[in-house]
């Protein structure tokens, strides 16, 4: 009984308590999870990046395989962006059987996700790679790159996918925790594998297998064990279609967010490698790591504000989610606003973080400015998408993540060059980013009241 008063009191905190401490101690945590995970990629781009003689080619050839890495990820995308907070309404509404029913019915759509995909990339990876904007030059580094890391597949979707069920008992620490081993195991066997055991790019990719293995064993482990208030269940692993329609309801804007950045990274490293070679191709693969840096503090404040926000509306605590709503909208415009401008004051400085190749960082200081100017104003869609995921408005959100990535920035990607050569590549990601933020804060402001009525919550299954 007592520990059933505890789990109780920890995640009814989230409707009674302070909300500057409870944002806190409920985002601090996920916010060094997001940067600690973010350091899996960016550590592997700088070891390899200052490779004696061939760190450019091996850096771009790495950098072409984070079209696959990414699209596979994307399907983690379903459970934490969309599984977790179905969930954390369904506890606020008390109903602690049916957030079981969906983590079980998350556990089975992940695994069966990694049988797919390792399948399906394991058989085409040379030629996409290709497809992709590797050349003959990069094509055997992004080879040895994927083909370990695919391994590691179902590590990803289980490390990625369940680690949100832990922060929406209101466990953000444990929830770090699991980042955190994963990451400093990648910090440390890095270098061991890159340089002092002669494995290279290979030795990067096994030493990110190995990490993420460990961060997945730490996630499940937790869930399946007394300390956590929803479990893993045996007998909730059986797929159910009504449930499974829930989460892809919710969860298909996130998936599709994160898949786009796949695609998009196709359509920018193909047209970059046709009208500027591999050290745009190169660049890119930078200014992506960059832009990478400065998103995770942002994704780990929205996952850790995403069920605070979530519980109240599934309780009814309108007005308390108005004044959470507002403090994630505007710090995540704040924080991107000036993050954003240091990359457009000292695009330089970013590149010597990953190369020492002197014409490589001239094509970064020339073109990071201009890549990046979108994302001046990109903070208020930041904090604007996960409130509509958080309330359940898995149609808004979808439109809004259509928008910028498939509707906008794949066509101008695409048609621009054609008018101004490379930098066409370039200008196409700022007119999306600032024509998405745009619409996204008329549609918030245009339904937010409507949202918040007992008659909105009652439609949410």
């Amino acid at each position: 009984m007592a520990g059933n008063q505890s789990v109780m009191t920890r995640e009814e905190r989230m409707a009674t308590e302070s909300i500057g401490r409870l944002m806190a101690s409920m985002t601090l945590p996920s916010i060094l999870a997001q940067i600690i995970n973010i350091l899996y990629s960016i550590i592997d781009r700088i070891y390899i990046g200052h490779m004696e003689g061939v760190g450019a080619n091996a850096l771009t050839g790495v950098g072409v395989t984070f079209c696959i890495t990414v699209f596979i990820s994307a399907f983690s995308g379903f459970v934490n962006n969309g599984a977790a907070p179905l969930a954390a309404i369904w506890l606020g509404k008390g109903d602690r059987d049916h957030a079981e029913k969906i983590l079980g019915n998350s556990v089975s759509f992940l695994v069966i996700c990694t049988v797919i995909l390792m399948a399906v990339f394991y058989a085409f990876q040379r030629p996409l790679l290709y497809q992709f904007g590797a050349s003959d030059a990069t094509i055997d580094y992004a080879v040895d790159y994927l083909t370990i890391y695919l391994a590691g597949t179902l590590f990803v979707e289980l490390a990625l996918g369940l680690n949100a069920f832990i922060i929406c008992q209101s466990r953000p620490g444990t929830a770090m925790l699991s980042v955190l081993i994963g990451a400093v195991a990648n910090i440390i066997l890095d270098p061991i594998f890159i340089f002092g055991l002669h494995m290279g790019v290979k030795g990067a990719a096994v030493a990110t297998v190995i990490s993420q293995a460990l961060s997945a064993a730490w996630v499940t482990g937790f869930l399946l064990s007394k300390q956590s208030s929803l479990k893993i269940r045996k007998k909730f692993l059986k797929l159910e279609w009504g449930i499974l329609v829930s989460i892809f309801s919710l969860g298909i804007s996130p998936f599709i967010m994160r898949a786009t950045e796949s695609f998009i990274s196709i359509v920018l490293n193909h047209g970059l490698q046709a009208y500027g070679g591999d050290l745009h191709v190169g660049a890119l693969t930078i200014m992506q790591s960059v832009m990478q840096l400065f998103s995770a503090p942002i994704g780990g404040f929205t996952q850790g504000m995403t069920p605070i926000v979530s519980y109240n509306y599934g309780a009814g605590n309108f007005e308390r989610v108005k004044r959470l709503y507002r403090w994630m909208i505007g710090l995540c415009f704040g924080f991107m606003l000036v993050s954003t401008a240091t990359t457009m004051l000292f695009p330089e400085f970013y590149a010597g973080f990953f190369t020492n190749e002197t014409a490589l960082v001239e094509v970064v200081g020339k073109v990071m400015p201009v890549f990046m100017a979108g994302m001046l104003v990109f903070g208020l869609q930041n904090g604007i998408q996960p409130t509509f995921l958080a309330l359940g408005q898995a149609k808004v959100s979808l439109f809004i993540a259509v928008l910028r990535k498939i509707i906008l920035l794949i066509p101008l990607a695409i048609i621009l060059p054609h008018f101004f050569g490379v930098m066409g590549v370039y200008y196409a990601e700022p007119v999306s980013d600032i024509i998405s933020a745009t619409t996204a804060s008329v549609l918030f402001l245009l339904n937010i009241r409507k949202i918040l009525s007992v008659e909105a919550l009652a439609k949410i299954q």
